[in-house]
C-alpha cells in the first residue's frame, strides 16, 4: 500500500520519518524518494536478514539519509529523539520474504522447521510452544490470537500426537490439523488460524504493538502522523482502542467508563480518517496478500 502510505504520511524534503517494520524496504524507499533530497529515515526490523537487505537496497539511491538498526519497533523511543519525527509507519505481520522462506517456518504451505521467530536471536520457537505448553494454554493461544473455534479440539489432538512423536516441522503440524478437520472445499486451510496464533505468541506481537504505539507517539512531533497497517482483527482492535483512548478529551479510573466520574484530559491524537483505508484494485492485483490489509491514520496534536 505504498501510495496510501505516502498519502497518509505526506513525506516532504527535510522531514524525519521512522519505519518500524522495514521488511523489504519498499515503504522506506518510497518515503525517502518522496522526501528527497533532504528527508531522513530511521528504520528497524526484528529480522536481521531484512535489515541487511534494506541497507543494501537503500544505499543505492539514498546513501547518507537513513539509520537502520536491528530491533523491535517497541523500542523506537529508546534511540530516536522525542518529538523528532514527522511520520511513523508500522506495517504489521509477517513479510513475504519470511513467508516464502521454508527454513523460517512461518508457512504451512512449505515444509520447514516449526520456528516462526522474527528475531532468530531469541530462544523460544513455535516448536517449543507446541511441544511444551499444556492443552489449556495452547487452546487459549489458538482462540485469543487466532479466533480458532476448534481451539480445544486442536490442542487435545496436539497433546495426543506429541506423546508419540514431537512436532518438528510445519507440514507435520498442518497435516495433523487437516486430518482432524478436513478442508472439504473450504477456501482457507484449516491450519491458518493456528499458525497465525503460534506466530503471534512466539513473537509476543500484541504486547510489542501496544508498546510500539506508545513509542510512536513519543517520537512524533505535534502535527506528525502515525500510519499503521494491520492484517487481522486482533491487531486492528488494538490500534482502534489505542486511537480512541488517545483521542478522548477525558480520562477515567478503573475499567468502566462512568460519565459522572470522567476527568478532563487533553487529547494526544486525533483521527485523520474515521474508517480504515483499504487496498485498491491495483494493489490487490499486484499483491494478493494485501487483501486483508487495513491502514489506520492518526495525527499527534
Amino acid at each position: 500500500m505504498a501510495a496510501e502510505v505516502l498519502d497518509a504520511l505526506k513525506p516532504k524534503a527535510g522531514g524525519c520519518y521512522a519505519d518500524g517494520t522495514l521488511g523489504g524496504a519498499g515503504h522506506a524507499a518510497s518515503i525517502l524518494a518522496e522526501s528527497s533530497p533532504t528527508g531522513w529515515l530511521s528504520g528497524c526490523d526484528r529480522d536481521g536478514v531484512a535489515v541487511e537487505a534494506a541497507k543494501k537496497r537503500l544505499a543505492e539511491k539514498f546513501a547518507g539519509r537513513f539509520d537502520l538498526r536491528r530491533g523491535n519497533f517497541a523500542e523506537l523511543a529508546d534511540w530516536i529523539a522525542e518529538k523528532s519525527c514527522d511520520g511513523v509507519l508500522l506495517d504489521l505481520g509477517v513479510s513475504s520474504p519470511q513467508l516464502n522462506s521454508a527454513e523460517r517456518g512461518f508457512s504451512f504451505q512449505l515444509d520447514g522447521p516449526l520456528d516462526m521467530r522474527m528475531d532468530n536471536r531469541q530462544p523460544l520457537t513455535a516448536a517449543d510452544l507446541v511441544n511444551g505448553e499444556d492443552a489449556e494454554t495452547l487452546a487459549k493461544f489458538f482462540w485469543e490470537f487466532g479466533g480458532e473455534r476448534d481451539s480445544r479440539r486442536f490442542a487435545k489432538a496436539i497433546m495426543h500426537d506429541r506423546a508419540q512423536r514431537k512436532f518438528e516441522t510445519t507440514l507435520q503440524l498442518a497435516e495433523m490439523i487437516e486430518r482432524i478437520s478436513p478442508r472439504a472445499g473450504r477456501k482457507a486451510h484449516p491450519a491458518t488460524k493456528v499458525f497465525q496464533a503460534l506466530r503471534i505468541a512466539v513473537n509476543d506481537e500484541i504486547s510489542s504493538l501496544k508498546r510500539g504505539l506508545e513509542a510512536a507517539v513519543k517520537i512524533l512531533k505535534p502535527g506528525g502522523r502515525l500510519a499503521v497497517i494491520t492484517f487481522h482483527s486482533l491487531e486492528d482492535r488494538v490500534v482502534k482502542d489505542f486511537g480512541r483512548e488517545k483521542a478522548r478529551d477525558y480520562t477515567f479510573s478503573g475499567e468502566v467508563d462512568v460519565p459522572e466520574l470522567r476527568q478532563p484530559h487533553e487529547p494526544e491524537l486525533k483521527w485523520v480518517l474515521r474508517k480504515a483505508v483499504l487496498p485498491g484494485e491495483n494493489e490487490l492485483r499486484e499483491n494478493p496478500r494485501s487483501r486483508s490489509a487495513q491502514l489506520r491514520i492518526l495525527e499527534k496534536i
